[in-house]
């Protein structure tokens, strides 16, 4: 093996131990005498140590070559750091080297492999391996592997199967245009890719499948917004001989199950409330509820009154703004201005 133990398992009781690291050089602090070496993967980082006398020279000039990124596998024995770091697990120890070999050596990062990096999004995205390298990304990945476990956990407790369905299927009518496989054995003719397993899984219904799950990749081939994507991921489901309170009954069971499960947070239970109550209060069918500000109903006040836009509406609402009555005019043009931007769309503000 290239490691016994990963760069963020190893504690104080771990001292006088020999062991093997390997991982990514996260920085190197050169102070003459000494060589610090921050060893990084994914579990976490682990200090190794060099003292220019006392270990062996070639292993100081090997150390003198590394750069950031440079993949390593280091061998030492476990020791109590003089200077203890409280901010990381393994702050208690460091590792004095005995052997250092270059896996693998790295040109210089575009960007620096740190939680606030000082690349921009662009590059990040262009060099997206090296962006993944980092502990924000990281522990998105791990979130979304922890919300995949628990929820197949999850529902495989309440009866349910995993089965999957064709990727290749036949063009049927959804909300988007398909995206198209053309097909080798049936020259000029295409394979569509779902854009849900819709037809699937009724079928499974009839098939006597009555509880089906999957964590399904779909594609929709439509232009992209901030909640569109060409390609997605779903947690898709289908039940036979259940009510609407079953359904809501087992699926809210599920977030509750998840954010115990994932965030220790206990939730009694989800707000029910309709989509008329939704689009009065909210203007929307998925509100963010942690909005103060609901809509206000002012037909009885304002229509009647002479003034053309609410007597032509069939339903008038507004925000109480607290605190905004004594606006200056200025600050009202503001507002003003910045409703009327193409990402808002209205064409006024009336106040």
């Amino acid at each position: 093996m290239l490691r016994t133990h990963t760069c963020g398992e190893l504690r104080i009781e771990d001292v006088n131990k020999e062991v093997k690291l390997s991982g990514w050089v996260q920085r190197i602090r050169d102070k003459g005498g000494l060589i610090w070496i921050d060893l990084r993967d994914r579990y976490g980082i682990t200090q190794l140590l060099l003292e220019e006398g006392r270990s062996a020279d070639e292993l100081v000039k090997t150390a003198r070559t590394l750069g950031r990124e440079f993949v390593l596998q280091a061998t030492g024995k476990v020791i109590e750091r003089v200077s203890k770091n409280p901010k990381m697990p393994t702050g208690d120890i460091e590792i004095d080297l005995t052997e250092l070999n270059i896996l693998n050596a790295s040109q210089t990062p575009p960007f620096t492999i740190e939680d606030n990096t000082d690349g921009g999004e662009e590059l990040r995205m262009k060099y997206r391996y090296l962006d993944l390298r980092r502990n924000p990304l990281r522990k998105n990945m791990e979130l979304r592997h922890q919300v995949s476990l628990e929820t197949r956990k999850y529902l495989d407790s309440q009866g349910f199967i995993d089965i999957e369905t064709p990727y290749l299927i036949k063009s049927t009518p959804e909300g988007a245009r398909d995206f198209v496989v053309p097909s080798r054995m049936h020259q000029g003719e295409f394979y569509a890719l779902p854009q849900s397993p819709q037809t699937f899984k009724q079928l499974l219904m009839v098939a006597g499948y009555d509880r089906y799950f999957q964590l399904v990749k779909c594609f929709r081939d439509e232009d992209l917004r901030a909640d569109r994507q060409p390609e997605f991921t779903q947690i898709d489901c289908e039940m036979a001989f259940v009510e609407q309170q079953d359904i809501l009954n087992t699926f809210e069971g599920l977030v509750r199950y998840l954010f115990k499960e994932i965030k220790g947070v206990n939730i009694e239970k989800l707000p029910h409330i309709t989509y008329a109550e939704a689009m009065q209060k909210y203007g929307s069918d998925k509100p963010d509820m942690r909005f103060g500000m609901e809509f206000v109903e002012l037909n009885d006040v304002t229509q009647g009154k002479g003034f053309k836009v609410f007597d032509d509406a069939q339903l008038v609402v507004g925000i109480k703004a607290e605190g905004c009555a004594n606006y200056s005019r200025k600050q009202l043009d503001k507002l003003t201005d910045f409703v009327r931007r193409p990402q808002v769309g209205a064409n006024g503000l009336i106040y």
